[in-house]
């Protein structure tokens, strides 16, 4: 296993909170769909003012509604209170394979969005969630039918097809829409 040297190659999974108790466990905020998943994934990595590092859980449990975990390179409080808001990484190839019509938000990003119609809409800038779907954040380029920034939503009414080959997502979205 290598050193990765930034964050290229990565995928953020979560973040560390504020410090919980007087051992260096810390809040984790999960980006997972299944939150306690986050620690099947391994290994961790930080970014620090001196390069990636990893992060190695050593603990962890449910706390109420949230999630808690101690770090063999977090001993006390005083480390802790330094790592809120710091984003976890871990490297593309620890995640398993996603189900045959799912696909990880990364793999999706700067994919051309081409329409029905056979128009190219633009480039997948990013996703997020709205809570009832994703939205597709898809942004003009030089050779986009226009300079709009579209949000389209990820729906299964509205995504015709993922070509992972051609890097192109096919859509069901009027240019006018």
């Amino acid at each position: 296993m290598s050193t990765p040297h930034n964050t290229d190659g990565l995928m953020k999974i979560g973040q560390l909170k504020k410090p919980y108790g007087i051992k260096g466990w810390l809040w984790v905020f999960s980006e997972l769909d299944d939150r306690e998943a986050i620690f099947d994934l391994k290994p961790w990595w930080i970014k620090t003012a001196t390069g990636m590092k990893p992060l190695t859980v050593i603990n962890w449990r449910q706390q109420g509604a949230g999630l808690v975990a101690q770090f063999e390179e977090i001993p006390d409080r005083n480390l802790a209170e330094t790592m809120n808001g710091v984003p976890i990484w871990v490297t593309q190839d620890s995640l398993p394979e996603p189900e045959e019509d799912e696909y990880y938000w990364s793999d999706l990003v700067s994919m051309q969005v081409i329409n029905e119609q056979g128009e190219y809409l633009g480039d997948i800038k990013e996703l997020f969630e709205t809570g009832a779907h994703a939205i597709m954040v898809v942004v003009p380029t030089s050779d986009s039918i226009d300079d709009e920034q579209r949000l389209i939503p990820w729906h299964k009414q509205t995504v015709a097809d993922v070509d992972k080959q051609k890097n192109q997502l096919t859509v069901i979205w009027e240019r006018d829409y």
